[in-house]
């Protein structure tokens, strides 16, 4: 191929990937909605974007197209590639394709995810493996979310949504943990197993899952393994700049893939790369301070397990007041998850919820952030609902120097947390 065009090219895998393709010197042009830290990075690399979505974006050169989830097969670049014959490739199914060629180590399960792609991604690098990596975020130490390296060793993170982890061919599969999330796609966390359970069958018999065989959730699947399997859980802790408990596990599941892809790798390289290891764009990421000199964070997490553990970790770092600016991501998982979202903002003295993020679905009136707000301050946390990042901006403004923000969310909430640190 000489000329792929992504449509959504801002979406943090498709941005990756177009970054794979543009370094083999194919001529990548791409389309958004809006510009973000991604865009920015991909206009540095010479990439075009176009920041509308347009027919005549897909020109009759083109070789294929790629399109991220949130693009449906009624987008006019997809229609007008169907009426040149382009062919069409999802996220996955191109990074499928890629991912057959190369020696493939995905990293899977419902949190940790891209902390644990970054972290592996930069021990192999400072033991001199230079793999190349596909991650789910910006990664502070190298700057991307994209790393340029071997063409046989592919690092990548996978996503089980739309059973999307199925599209690869890894010969090491990690998978951190497993909850019930995806709740438009899987009806039930049996319906998740069964997806991890197809992927575990796959992996080669001369392969290795690395995982925690006493996971409850994970247990019953490891049945369908022909591979060897390895359990990250007895790697040791370690220091890291990245608080909580839920890094060390992922630092640990790290460092089990790391020697599984070095065998010859030293505890002191491993310990040495995860102590300087910076985290990445939305994992738990330090802001700055607003006007009256509160401390601000931002942090991705959407599912309420990750609510919950960022909180508590954020609790044990400070003695001040937490106040929370939540941005609820898609109207089923708020509806599904409900009740565990309600709970999950124990540590916080206020939390704010912002209007739900649609993304993909259409809102039918059955749940709304009015909802939630009443009943987190049900469970005991004062929550307010509010309808505009403006508003709640301003009473973030309000938040003394003694305490601390933190905005959460897999939307654009991050605006938020930039906004405050802004300011004079």
């Amino acid at each position: 191929m000489k000329k792929i065009h992504f449509v959504g090219i801002g979406g943090i895998g498709m941005s990756a990937l177009a970054q794979y393709f543009n370094d083999r010197e194919i001529l990548i042009t791409g389309s958004d909605r809006s510009g973000s830290p991604v865009t920015d990075l991909l206009e540095k690399k010479g990439i075009k974007i176009i920041f509308e979505q347009k027919a005549e974006n897909v020109s009759e050169d083109v070789d294929a197209i790629v399109y991220s989830d949130a693009v449906s097969e009624n987008n006019p670049e997809r229609v007008r590639a169907k009426e040149l014959g382009v062919r069409q490739y999802s996220y996955f199914e191109m990074l499928g394709e890629v991912s057959k060629n190369m020696d493939t180590i995905a990293i899977a399960g419902t949190h940790g995810k891209t902390t644990t792609t970054g972290m592996l991604t930069k021990i192999l690098c400072d033991a001199d493996i230079n793999p190349t990596a596909i991650i789910g975020s910006l990664v502070k130490d190298f700057g991307s979310n994209y790393v340029a390296g071997s063409p046989n060793l592919l690092v990548v993170e996978a996503c089980e949504y739309r059973d999307h982890l199925l599209e690869l061919s890894p010969r090491v599969l990690v998978i951190n943990n497993l909850e019930w999330d995806h709740t438009d796609w899987f009806p039930s966390l049996q319906a998740v197993q069964e997806t991890f359970k197809k992927a575990i069958e796959r992996v080669p018999k001369d392969g290795i899952i690395i995982t925690n065989p006493n996971d409850a959730n994970i247990l019953p699947i490891l049945s369908a393994a022909k591979a060897r399997i390895v359990d990250y859980t007895k790697e040791p802790s370690c220091q890291l700049l990245l608080p909580g408990e839920f890094n060390q596990m992922n630092a640990r599941a790290a460092a089990a893939a790391a020697r599984v892809v070095v065998s010859s790798v030293s505890d002191s390289l491993i310990i040495e790369s995860l102590l300087s290891f910076q985290g990445t764009w939305r994992r738990f990421e330090y802001k700055g301070k607003t006007k009256n000199g509160a401390d601000v964070y931002d942090d991705y997490a959407h599912h309420p397990t990750a609510v919950r553990e960022t909180l508590r970790a954020l609790r044990a770092q400070t003695a001040g007041k937490i106040f929370v600016a939540f941005h609820p991501h898609l109207y089923s998982r708020t509806r599904d998850l409900f009740d565990d979202f309600a709970e999950s903002f124990g540590d916080a003295v206020k939390v704010i919820i912002a209007p739900i993020y649609a993304a993909r679905e259409i809102n039918d009136g059955h749940i709304s952030n009015e909802m939630l707000a009443e009943r987190i301050c049900a469970n005991g946390t004062e929550a307010v609902a509010l309808n505009s990042f403006d508003e709640i901006k301003k009473v973030l403004d309000e938040v003394g120097s003694d305490d601390v923000i933190m905005t959460m969310g897999a939307g654009d909430i991050y605006k938020v947390a930039d906004a405050l640190v802004a300011q004079d």
